[in-house]
């Protein structure tokens, strides 16, 4: 298997098991879209601007995934703080509960990377995958 295809075969793996993960633990109307945008809303918030410009997509979709989240309770939008004309859409509790799942799942899909690879190889696998790509953004390939 070529490098780039590897690579992809585990970001698939990764995603789909973290994503059963969340579901386990009770957050069964998630879609791995939904996390992505989570790993965005979780420092501070983001305005629908910013999640589409860091999911990769128009406006009008992420606007479209921000009303589903809301209406499903793990965000909210509020006046933001800066910029009168624009809304800053926030994790709610049950969305900080969703992204506590989402780490303990990817915990464990590292765990096992651990005990098949050892501590030292998945620390050196990190620090070279940090080297090629340092800032993310993590988003899904659409």
């Amino acid at each position: 298997m070529a490098l780039s295809a590897a690579l992809l075969a585990v970001a698939g793996d990764l995603t789909q098991r973290i994503h059963d993960g969340v579901v386990a633990r009770g957050f069964a109307d998630i879609r791995p879209a939904h996390g992505f945008a989570f790993a965005r809303l979780a420092p501070g918030g983001a305005t629908v601007t910013e999640l589409a410009a860091h999911l990769g997509v128009t406006k009008q979709a992420a606007s479209q995934l921000v009303d589903e989240i809301v209406r499903r309770g793990y965000a909210e939008r509020r006046p933001h703080p800066e910029d009168a004309r624009a809304r800053l859409v926030v994790l709610t509790e049950q969305g900080w509960a969703c992204t506590r799942a989402a780490e303990a799942s990817a915990a464990e899909v590292v765990g096992a990377w651990v005990e098949l690879l050892g501590e030292g190889e998945v620390r050196a696998l990190r620090e070279r995958l940090t080297r090629i790509a340092p800032y993310g953004p993590i988003r899904p390939a659409w």
